[in-house]
């Protein structure tokens, strides 16, 4: 079945301004922090944003670098230092850093934690600075 213009039209609006990414990292923020006022807490969040925008202030990021080896240690549970490429993936996704069309490559070495942390941190910024 053929897709129709306006729905192609709308997938490359979507695309273009990275709305599905924003949603995902927000919607992963919100599951993150569980605020008893989600609505606040989201529209609070997107002032955050437009103000660092603005500014030129630090984007407002829900996980700092405890949290992002917390989550590691959880995965490395044999305290190789190390975790899989498939483990890596996976909590890019959970994160909402990961999009399902992005291709990442393997080099067999596993990831590391200062990798992890240096993607987490670059996949971060990289989607608060396209709003």
């Amino acid at each position: 079945m053929a897709t129709s213009s306006r729905e192609q039209e709308a997938r490359n609006y979507l695309e273009k301004h990275r709305i599905m990414e924003l949603l995902n990292y927000l919607t992963s923020n919100l599951l993150f922090s569980q605020p008893d006022k989600p609505r606040e807490y989201l529209i609070s969040l997107l002032e955050r944003l437009r103000l660092a925008k603005i500014t030129g202030v630090a984007f407002p990021f829900f996980m700092d670098q405890s949290n992002i080896v917390a989550m590691f240690e959880m995965m490395d549970s044999s305290n190789k230092g190390t975790i899989s490429f498939v483990q890596y993936k996976k909590a890019l996704n959970t994160l909402g850093l990961y999009a399902a069309d992005e291709v990442l490559k393997d080099d067999g070495r596993g990831i590391t934690l200062d990798k992890f942390k240096q993607e987490v941190d670059k996949r971060t910024k990289e989607i608060w600075s396209a709003f």
